[in-house]
């Protein structure tokens, strides 16, 4: 993996409900959450977070304007895909909130799309990092997200103006590389088109 970012504890908090805490005292607690939070249940414990900054949630919402014409709509490319704003997922006896998520259509019934909570992994995830996050993000999130199936995860640094890009392989995570600043790049798994990095930036 790549070297974790020391997150602020002051955005970040772990939420300890006891030694063992039972998983519905969890879901009770995670359901009594203010709207403004985002919650997750990770290792047995509650992880709360605000609501990403308006920079991570632009450059978020500018990658799935570039991806969803060619890959939703089949405009430009070959559709086939659903792409959701941070889903709420059951993996395991984790409960993440990633901040775009993608499957491919077949893998969807119409039950599943009704669901307020899926148990089946995506086939790809974008994690927007922020100083707070990047740490939890890099390692917590993606050990779940690998263990349970996740395909493809990319890791967007909006400051640093980069995407890091990993694949699933067997429970681990392979690097397919860095793409940074203005670049064109074709990317696992949507390399089938050609991204502008640049057109996902705030400028």
């Amino acid at each position: 993996m790549h070297s974790p970012v020391s997150p602020a504890p002051a955005t970040l908090r772990l939420v300890r409900m006891s030694s063992t805490p039972r998983f519905r005292d969890l879901e009770s607690a995670l359901a009594a959450l203010p709207r403004n939070v985002v919650g997750e249940i990770v290792f047995g414990r509650l992880v709360t977070q605000p609501r990403p900054a308006i920079r991570h949630a632009v450059t978020t919402t500018q990658l799935h304007a570039e991806l969803a014409p060619p890959f939703r709509k089949g405009v430009g490319g070959p559709g086939g895909w659903i792409f959701a704003f941070e889903p709420e997922l059951q993996l395991g006896p984790h409960v993440v909130v990633p901040d775009l998520a993608a499957w491919r259509s077949d893998a969807l019934t119409e039950d599943d799309l009704d669901a307020a909570r899926l148990a089946i992994a995506p086939d790809w995830i974008c994690e927007s990092l922020s100083p707070s996050t990047a740490k939890y993000d890099r390692d917590e999130k993606a050990l779940i997200y690998g263990a349970n199936g996740v395909g493809h995860l990319w890791l967007v640094d909006p400051v640093a103006k980069t995407i890091e890009a990993l694949r699933g392989e067997r429970g681990r995570w392979i690097d397919v590389g860095t793409f940074e600043g203005d670049a064109t790049a074709r990317i696992e798994p949507f390399e089938l088109f050609e991204l502008t990095l640049g057109s996902i930036w705030v400028p």
